[in-house]
């Protein structure tokens, strides 16, 4: 229960999530889901981060090169656009509202 809990708050912020990580600068698609992967509660599975992607892109969230690989083939790598970077801080204000409102709650019911 507390399982399926956890993945419907993930399914809230997974946008959030990625754009934050993009935030920080570009990265591939699988150095996204690896970079989620090390925080458990927002692990997702490429299935679910490349279609992600691919919807940012359409928005004009983010862009995306081709790069050589050091090791094998060209990577896609994917960076913020202004949009994104307005999106970003948009949700992030959206995120400290509901965080400090939800910490409120909690500290009250204690």
């Amino acid at each position: 229960m507390a399982e399926d809990r956890t993945a419907q708050i993930r399914r809230g912020v997974v946008e959030f999530a990625v754009l934050g990580l993009l935030a920080r600068g570009e990265r591939y698609g699988s150095q996204v889901v690896d970079e989620l992967a090390t925080q458990p509660a927002l692990a997702l599975t490429a299935g679910t981060v490349y279609p992600l992607l691919s919807r940012l892109l359409k928005a004009g969230l983010i862009a995306s090169t081709w790069q050589e690989s050091p090791v094998g083939p060209p990577r896609k790598y994917y960076r913020l656009t202004e949009a994104g970077r307005s999106a970003h801080a948009a949700q992030r204000a959206a995120w400290v509202a509901v965080r400090d409102a939800l910490d409120a709650l909690m500290e009250e019911s204690r």
